[in-house]
């Protein structure tokens, strides 16, 4: 039987297989396209063919921007926020509530949620959700961090957004049994979010409804 593993290994060699019909520079780059979350071969060749055409400066400033997103951002070390500042805008305003914090999967979720511009705590970033079929449990997300903010604060509620997928009920769920012995209110967004949607894609009147329309778990 393949295991994961193995079934990645042969993939990258198919792929390099594929990728020597190509000239090298333009495997290369393809190669390093497919890297990114629903690019193939064809998407591939099409961006790296593209890019052949760009004129030099517009490359240059492509692979500047690519050099500063790794260089230049970092994660706040209170809240796990994207941010070239730590701690983070969000976490350094003292108008914000303090006492309720809304713990969403990835740093682009927060985002979505401050677009529309009613909620006014703080987050928390988890970094990803539980999922046994990929191996990650409570020890490889941003639990730790959570609990300990909850320890050394005054939060009266946790908001908890996972997106409506197996994975985020599950999560939702994992915490909700960690929280609430500590006698903090834990609610869950409104199922005004469709079951398998996720909260980058959700415009900002549905977040609203899901935020007021909340439910204690």
């Amino acid at each position: 039987m393949v295991n994961h593993s193995d079934f990645q290994r042969l993939r990258k060699v198919d792929r390099e297989g594929d990728l020597m019909q190509y000239p090298q520079p333009i495997a290369r780059l393809m190669d390093s396209y497919m890297k990114l979350p629903g690019i193939g071969e064809k998407t591939a060749a099409r961006l790296a063919f593209y890019t052949v055409k760009m004129r030099e400066e517009d490359v240059t400033d492509f692979a500047k921007a690519l050099i500063s997103v790794q260089r230049d951002l970092t994660y706040c070390s209170i809240c796990g926020n994207m941010t070239e500042e730590d701690p983070c805008s969000i976490c350094s305003d003292d108008s914000r509530d303090q006492s309720t914090i809304l713990v969403v999967e990835q740093a682009r979720d927060v985002l979505s949620m401050e677009k529309m511009s009613e909620y006014k705590g703080l987050y928390h970033v988890l970094h990803g959700i539980l999922s046994p079929v990929e191996g990650t449990g409570p020890e490889d997300i941003n639990i730790a961090d959570l609990i300990k903010r909850l320890q050394e604060n005054e939060v009266e509620e946790v908001i908890i957004a996972t997106n409506a997928t197996a994975e985020g009920e599950a999560t939702a769920m994992y915490l909700s049994r960690l929280i609430k012995p500590s006698g903090i209110k834990v609610t869950r967004l409104a199922h005004g979010l469709s079951v398998g949607s996720d909260i980058e894609y959700a415009d900002e009147i549905t977040l609203l409804k899901a935020v007021e329309g909340r439910r204690e778990m």
